[in-house]
């Protein structure tokens, strides 16, 4: 019986094999692509652009700096490339992730390994640090929730946990076109890189 193909070819012209992902086959321009098309909240958001995930990942980026300062710069570069596999698996809101079970956090621990070691950053980041990409993660989702997901505050709260006000009192959600989501999404990559 012939097995079920496993690789996605990607614009740069790399296959992706998804159940044996390796650094060789991932690039940034392929990656922030493919984040800037994905939609959060399944496109369930006001405006006229999707919210993407590259959009997100620039934000955690910004909060995770914020709340932690005087980190190593490869920890912003994790934080910015937190979600990078959902640009070849998409991004599951967490009820369908859920109902999937356990086989898509093991696949998107795969693939964001590779991502990971293809950066020079260690295959899994220390527990401590992932707490804090966590926290900034759930902070930009609450903003994403109540600026333009439609939630109240006081749901936003209670799924993802009250955010300090003076925190992200100025943060405001950005809807943009994909181009200069990918753009910005690519260059903050490579200002990282470069200061590493």
């Amino acid at each position: 019986m012939k097995k079920p193909r496993a690789w996605q070819r990607m614009l740069s012209g790399r296959r992706l094999d998804l159940l044996d992902p390796t650094p060789m086959d991932i690039e940034i321009e392929d990656i922030a692509h493919g984040l800037a098309f994905v939609a959060r909240w399944n496109g369930q958001t006001r405006g006229d652009y999707a919210y993407s995930v590259a959009e997100h990942s620039l934000l955690v980026e910004e909060i995770y700096g914020r709340l932690s300062p005087g980190a190593p710069l490869k920890w912003r570069l994790a934080a910015l490339l937190h979600d990078a596999p959902e640009y070849v698996i998409g991004d599951m809101i967490s009820p369908v992730k859920a109902a999937v079970g356990p086989g898509y956090g093991e696949l998107d621990d795969r693939i964001q390994a590779a991502i990971h070691i293809r950066f020079g950053l260690p295959a899994q980041v220390p527990p401590t640090v992932k707490k804090q990409i966590k926290k900034a993660d759930k902070i930009s989702a609450w903003l994403e929730a109540t600026q333009i997901a439609g939630f109240s505050a006081a749901e936003a709260d209670k799924f993802f946990g009250r955010i300090a006000p003076d925190l992200a009192e100025d943060l405001h959600i950005r809807l943009r076109p994909p181009v200069e989501v990918r753009t910005d999404f690519t260059e903050r990559h490579s200002e990282l890189l470069a200061q590493l």
